[in-house]
């Protein structure tokens, strides 16, 4: 069984993974009840049908997101590519509201809550041996071809296919998402699971 202790992330791998943030979710509040129909009034692109879904969908084209806004003044912020787009996102969100004349008082108190991300391994990955290295991973490839790993640390979760592809999700900062997948790919290595071509 692997001995988390002995995985430095610091060592090199035979192949540098190639990551890619994917979409990034942070909350947020402006800590104050905020009208969503005067919002609909003064923003005719933005989507709010209450009878369906309670929140109204204010989108940006730069950088490229979709934010939540309820009535409590909660947000949420989808779509963006970084921790820095996210907490951009929100902030123009609540700048655009004021220029309009909405009364919003208070700063948006912002908190990444997920980062999705993708990677490349850069070779092909053996999942039935990885499986019963990896503790608390799960591999049934009848229902799915991905192999399942929790993370302790940095906390997160790990789809990782045969290909040397993975979607990594769970981390509450990039630098998360970069380690977890260090740390992975040299695991992998040194337990002789990549297959370089």
């Amino acid at each position: 069984m692997l001995n988390k202790d002995l995985v430095k992330t610091e060592r090199r791998t035979r192949t540098e993974p190639i990551i890619s943030i994917e979409n990034v979710v942070a909350s947020a509040s402006v800590n104050q009840p905020v009208d969503l129909n005067q919002i609909t009034r003064l923003f005719p692109n933005v989507e709010y049908r209450p009878e369906q879904f309670p929140g109204l969908v204010f989108r940006l084209k730069n950088p490229k997101t979709a934010t939540l806004i309820f009535n409590s003044g909660k947000m949420v912020c989808t779509g963006a590519k970084s921790e820095g787009h996210a907490i951009k996102a929100v902030k123009m969100v609540v700048e655009r509201l004021r220029g309009a004349g909405i009364d919003v008082r208070n700063e948006p108190e912002i908190e990444i809550q997920n980062i999705v991300a993708s990677a490349s391994l850069g070779g092909r990955v053996k999942l039935e041996e990885a499986a019963m290295i990896l503790p608390r991973s799960m591999y049934e490839p009848e229902q799915f071809p991905g192999l399942i790993y929790r993370m302790d640390e940095p906390k997160t979760v790990i789809l990782l296919f045969a290909s040397g592809k993975l979607v990594c999700t769970g981390a509450k900062r990039e630098e998360e998402v970069y380690r977890a997948v260090k740390k992975l790919h040299i695991i992998l290595e040194d337990y002789g699971l990549m297959i370089y071509d």
